[in-house]
């Protein structure tokens, strides 16, 4: 790995008021992957309302491995406050994002730890170290997100499946451990 970085501090605006239409192809694209960036940032339990309001109007939400399809953002805020309430992650590592006027793609290891069994159809127990390759398609209308599907491809860490090629430049990102509540 090229080195550490922590996680971007402080709020990331995105002009998603104006339509593709009245954008260049290469405005079109950096708006798109400057929404996903905004959406992943705001994945947080602090300011998940952030990332479901960069959400089109109509918005599909999939986590096909799972057997999850939602249509509903009041739905798709629960189901993520209930990751957040499963899931701990220690660190991420990006390998690679691109876009075009359409879709945006992400490919990204997560290394979590489950600490809840709030989502649905988790293979692994409470307690599980799991290196999770997850990758992203977003579709994208006007600077909103119209559908997310997000492959998760859950391995033990340091499993024989549990193998990347991770490019030379990727940055792993580290979280800081969750503080112990009183």
């Amino acid at each position: 790995m090229a080195g550490v970085e922590r996680t971007i501090e402080g709020p990331i605006s995105v002009d998603t008021t104006i339509p593709d239409s009245a954008l260049t192809r290469e405005q079109i694209v950096a708006r798109n992957l400057k929404v996903v960036e905004a959406h992943f940032h705001n994945e947080t339990p602090e300011t998940v309302e952030k990332a479901i309001a960069l959400y089109g109007d109509t918005i599909s939400w999939e986590a096909p491995t799972r057997g999850i399809v939602m249509n509903d953002k009041k739905e798709i805020l629960e189901a993520y406050r209930a990751i957040f309430r499963t899931v701990a992650y220690r660190r991420v590592v990006p390998l690679r994002r691109f876009a075009t006027e359409q879709f945006v793609f992400d490919d990204q290891i997560g290394y979590i730890t489950v600490v809840g069994n709030e989502m649905p159809n988790i293979p692994y127990p409470v307690g599980s170290e799991l290196a999770v390759r997850l990758t992203h398609l977003f579709e994208m209308k006007d600077g909103k997100i119209v559908r997310e599907i997000a492959y998760e491809m859950w391995r033990e860490e340091g499993a024989p499946n549990a193998v990347d090629f991770i490019p030379r430049a990727a940055k792993e990102i580290v979280f800081a451990p969750p503080v112990a509540s009183a």
